[in-house]
């Protein structure tokens, strides 16, 4: 099996200079919890990814104002992805060992083309491949 028979296909993204504000309302209206950064939306290379952790934890927290910042200010880097051929298994043990629950899926141009969750592993995978993701991916680093 492989990533692209689980990935939601044509994610929402933004570019460094998007309003947190604006990629709130993404998260809001896709009902994701993470939009890929990209350099421009003709290109869609990915340059990192904002998460609502993210934004709690580096603005919220940092005690900045997030009407004021912008996706660039506290997205995370560098972005790991991987490719719409990686099989399932593989896209799970990189995301184990970068412990994170989502991943930019990118095309053979380099360009975001998809994300993988933790839910769409535990959609398509097995049980146990399900739970050992979310078990490594939640361990303390």
């Amino acid at each position: 099996m492989t990533v692209q028979s689980v990935m939601t296909a044509n994610p929402a993204c933004c570019t460094p200079t998007s309003s947190l504000h604006q990629v709130a309302m993404l998260m809001r209206d896709h009902d994701c919890g993470q939009i890929p950064v990209i350099d421009g939306l003709d290109s869609a290379l990915p340059l990192g990814v904002v998460t609502d952790r993210d934004i709690a934890i580096r603005v919220l927290a940092a005690g900045k104002n997030p009407l004021e910042g912008f996706a660039g200010d506290c997205m995370s880097t560098p972005c790991v992805t991987v490719t719409a051929d990686t099989s399932l298994a593989d896209c799970c043990a990189l995301m184990e060992s970068s412990k994170i629950r989502r991943v930019p899926v990118v095309d053979a141009n380099g360009r975001v083309c998809g994300i993988v969750s933790l839910a769409d592993v535990a959609r398509c995978a097995d049980a146990a491949t399900t739970i050992d993701v979310v078990k490594e991916v939640s361990a303390a680093a």
